[in-house]
């Protein structure tokens, strides 16, 4: 966790060097390679995913969903310039999970990745201050850590091993952002489509909702 706060501090740091404000004080650069007149904008993410684990397995499927973080940078550029389509990828820390029984004994599962999505957005723009900015694209993601709990024996467990989860997550996502000036903030959710699950019979999915803010530059 240290490791990323540092490495989102690094790369805030440094794109101001590469920008320049147009008259609405959103930041503008043409980027070398894409062509002229092209831009490319960043902005820091914060907000609440919601998930669940939709399984073969009973003890996993359904259940109660878990609420975690959700935290990242991102970055995107414009695909052509006759219209408002852009490409944005970024990464993000993200908490997912979910809770449940087995032979009415209480248990929670942590799965906390690096994800990457990779979208494809387009922004509508209302006035010269409010936009619409609906997208689709995907995802990939690696765990990095989390614990399984289980309450009625007192034992705790690394999720990611070879008797629960696998760290390969990927998937679809869809949403919509809404952006007003620098504010932005957006729904998303993520259809999972890999088996995190390592038994040779049934498998897992994730599925997570967000509720994302932050700001633009």
């Amino acid at each position: 966790m240290k490791r990323l706060m540092l490495t989102i501090a690094s790369i805030i740091m440094a794109l101001p060097m590469l920008a320049q404000y147009d008259a609405y004080g959103r930041t503008q650069t043409t980027v070398a390679g894409y062509g002229e007149g092209k831009t490319i904008y960043y902005g820091l993410r914060l907000g609440m995913a919601v998930s669940t684990v939709n399984s073969d397995d009973s003890a996993l499927d359904g259940g109660t969903a878990q609420t975690g973080l959700n935290l990242g940078v991102i970055a995107g550029f414009q695909l052509t310039p006759s219209a408002p389509v852009y490409l944005e990828s970024g990464l993000f820390y993200t908490e997912k999970g979910g809770k449940g029984y087995v032979d009415k004994a209480k248990f929670s599962y942590n799965l906390n990745y690096l994800e990457v999505p990779v979208i494809v957005k387009y922004r509508y723009s209302v006035d010269d201050r409010f936009s619409i900015q609906p997208f689709a694209g995907g995802y990939f993601a690696l765990g990095v850590g989390g614990k399984v709990k289980n309450y009625d024996a007192r034992e705790t467990s690394s999720s990611f091993s070879e008797h629960f989860f696998k760290r390969f997550d990927g998937g679809l996502k869809i949403g919509c952002g809404f952006e007003y000036q620098m504010i932005y903030a957006d729904l998303s959710y993520d259809w999972g489509l890999a088996n995190i699950c390592h038994s040779d019979f049934d498998s897992s999915r994730t599925g997570c909702f967000y509720i994302n803010c932050g700001v633009n530059f």
